[in-house]
């Protein structure tokens, strides 16, 4: 009892050493791991990061061990590999320092959306799957998150139009000049259509897949874009995220997933903090521990 007594008063006491500079301190550095863990979550960025750990555990026993050749090249290793990252995410980092150099850094901390518009889209958007489902009219949708999509956008034609039902039919029509390419949306507006998406890279999706199925996939893996698939032979619905591809959803299920990915870690003033970030992936991690 008294041992534990001492290690109470040695926290307390060293507690009340804590100045402020040392709150901002820790603040900006577990900002700065939640940021780089974000950015691992990626599909394509899960294998870089099983690396890294790789390297930094050889080079921990290597030291701890006295292995000073493997030492020395591990060393290196993690020499060139700061670069090989930079290389990496490039296009994260650029997004960064343009938002640094426009002074609107804000936004990288504090994320907004329009919830009113997303629960509105949402049902039209399941609504125009529904229906192209039934006609067999084969969709591509990718609602854009985090990750800019700009470059894909580039490639297709602008719209800029707000998405409802009978504008993401027509897109699709089978006789449409757009209807081959897919359908990006940003804040609850269709900013393009007719867009070339990257192939999934993996091998081993199942061979029945077609383009749209692997092009859903593909931007999944390279972005954290929610896709849409409506399939032009069997009409059935598929969302890809993260890599991952859940297919034959009924309309119920289907809206669900999209209202959970892209509403749900939404706080109710229509804004999200790093806190509330953290705290909504933790109580959406230990509820899906729950249900399994």
């Amino acid at each position: 009892m008294e041992a534990i007594e001492k290690t109470l008063v040695g926290v307390f006491n060293y507690l009340l050493t804590i100045r402020i500079p040392d709150i901002i301190d820790i603040v900006i550095v577990a900002y700065i791991i939640y940021k780089v863990l974000m950015l691992l979550r990626r599909a394509n960025s899960k294998n870089v990061a099983r690396g890294i750990l790789v390297i930094l555990l050889v080079l921990w026993l290597s030291d701890a061990f006295n292995l000073n050749m493997i030492n020395y090249l591990s060393g290196k290793i993690v020499e060139f590999g700061l670069i090989a990252l930079v290389v990496i995410f490039q296009p994260e980092l650029r997004k960064f320092l343009e938002k640094v150099g426009r002074g609107d850094l804000r936004t990288y901390f504090i994320r907004e959306r329009d919830i009113g518009i997303m629960d509105t889209v949402i049902p039209a958007a399941v609504e125009a799957c529904e229906e192209m489902s039934t006609e067999r009219t084969g969709a591509l949708i990718a609602f854009e998150r985090a990750k800019s999509l700009k470059e894909y956008t580039a490639n297709g034609t602008v719209i800029n139009a707000d998405l409802s039902v009978e504008l993401l039919k027509n897109l699709f029509f089978i006789n449409a000049p757009l209807h081959d390419g897919a359908v990006i949306v940003r804040d609850g507006k269709i900013a393009a259509a007719g867009c070339v998406l990257p192939l999934s890279k993996s091998k081993n999706l199942s061979k029945e897949l077609g383009m749209r199925h692997r092009a859903g996939i593909g931007l999944s893996e390279e972005s954290d874009a929610v896709v849409v698939i409506v399939s032009e032979e069997t009409g059935s619905i598929s969302i890809a995220e993260g890599g991952m591809l859940k297919r034959h959803l009924d309309r119920s299920n289907f809206e669900k997933i999209l209202r959970s990915e892209l509403i749900a870690e939404e706080s109710p003033a229509g804004k999200q903090t790093f806190a509330e970030g953290l705290r909504a992936k933790f109580t959406r991690k230990k509820d899906e521990e729950n249900q399994s």
